[in-house]
């Protein structure tokens, strides 16, 4: 297995965070760490996939790899001990599966601008492109002054101001610049996941969830990610207006609130995790041998 480069912050309860593809860990750490900072006894892992950041992609070659490499991370990091999961975008894919495989394990899931039921970008229900917001003045002079960083910032974004750029500029860009793009093709070429982590193979996740959306993302859209809802009982639903893929970037206010009160229900529902695994062990004991 390829050793993933990560980034370790705390102690205490692990908090997995899983970020999206082709950038790196400092998205997920640069706006979870405001708020996951102030839940005490919280360790912040935030690990590179395979490929991506400073993570070796040796002999990965799909998802399926990604996903292997993931779990190995933790039988190194986290062992048996429970776990809250948080993943963005492709990340958000990798968590559920993982969810699934771990069940006995995570004691809550948030999905963040996830990719939804419809995994290939050209089956997904996206909207109409749209920008919500643009300083004229900060966007007229980013774009003369530096077009490649106009360009880079505005393929996704849907507020054109300097307080979501500086954002950008810390937490999302110099990943972009980080991974193997030779892995990252082979694990484009197998993107999907052959078994969907929703695929009625394994019981719903009960325990405390967090689906947050942008009304305007044009990337994986929101309304694919409702079909999810039957599968995670215990989820809050976001769809955030003037939010596109980086909706923690341009509605930090709004996903802090979310994931402060994801963490507070993961903390209030501590015991979830042991109750479902002796409920599920003693209904299926052939999965668990």
């Amino acid at each position: 297995m390829p050793h993933l480069h990560d980034e370790r912050l705390g102690h205490g309860h692990p908090l997995l965070a899983l970020h999206g593809f082709a950038v790196d860990h400092r998205i997920m750490s640069g706006f979870l760490e405001p708020v996951a900072s102030r839940h005490g006894g919280l360790l912040r892992l935030y690990p590179d996939p395979p490929g991506m950041g400073l993570s070796s992609g040796e002999g990965v070659n799909s998802t399926l790899d990604v996903l292997d490499a993931v779990e190995h991370y933790v039988d190194e990091t986290i062992g048996t001990q429970p776990f809250a999961l948080i993943g963005e975008s492709y990340g958000g894919y990798l968590a559920r599966a993982l969810a699934r495989r771990r069940a006995k394990q995570v004691t809550g899931l948030a999905l963040i601008c996830p990719i939804g039921t419809a995994v290939a970008r050209d089956d997904r229900d996206l909207p109409a492109a749209e920008i919500r917001r643009t300083d004229p003045t900060f966007w007229n002079t980013l774009h003369d002054t530096d077009p490649a960083a106009a360009e880079s910032f505005g393929e996704l974004v849907v507020v054109r101001d300097a307080p979501t750029y500086e954002r950008f500029a810390s937490d999302i860009a110099p990943g972009l610049t980080r991974g193997d793009r030779t892995t990252q093709a082979r694990i484009t070429a197998a993107y999907a996941l052959a078994d969907p982590p929703e695929s009625g193979r394994g019981p719903a996740f009960g325990g405390p969830t967090l689906i947050v959306t942008g009304r305007q993302d044009m990337c994986v859209g929101y309304r694919d990610q409702l079909a999810l809802l039957d599968h995670y009982p215990h989820a809050t639903f976001a769809v955030l207006d003037t939010a596109g893929h980086n909706a923690q970037i341009e509605r930090p206010e709004a996903v802090t609130a979310l994931v402060g009160d994801w963490l507070e229900r993961v903390g209030v529902d501590a015991g979830w995790a042991v109750k479902m695994c002796t409920t599920l062990i003693s209904q299926h004991p052939s999965r668990f041998n």
